[in-house]
């Protein structure tokens, strides 16, 4: 999966389409992530000890990752994902590295 923990992407379908946010949980099994603020569910709870008040409890859902697209650091603009083999200098071992395909530049 390309997507990683604390990327910024735009959601591309979807309810909250055109929205952005950061990645918060991956879930590669699933081809599901969590983004920050969107996919919001409502969920009716009893009073507990954890929360003594009840009541409704929102919290962000999983989202598709088809339904996300990266955002480029660059132009602020959703961009495809390639790959690039670059060679590390200090271990001498190639390296595969995420590269946006709007400008090319290397994502971390």
């Amino acid at each position: 999966m390309k997507i990683h923990k604390n990327d910024n992407v735009m959601i591309i379908s979807g309810n909250d389409r055109g929205k952005s946010g950061k990645v918060l949980k991956v879930f590669p099994s699933d081809s599901k992530v969590i983004v920050e603020g969107i996919n919001i569910r409502k969920r009716h709870t009893k009073p507990s000890q954890k929360n003594p008040q009840g009541g409704i409890l929102e919290k962000e859902a999983p989202i598709h990752v088809s339904n996300v697209m990266l955002i480029d650091p660059k132009s602020n603009k959703p961009t495809r994902l390639g790959s690039q083999i670059i060679l590390d200098e200090k271990t001498k071992k190639q390296k595969r590295i995420r590269v946006s395909r709007v400008s090319g530049e290397m994502l971390q």
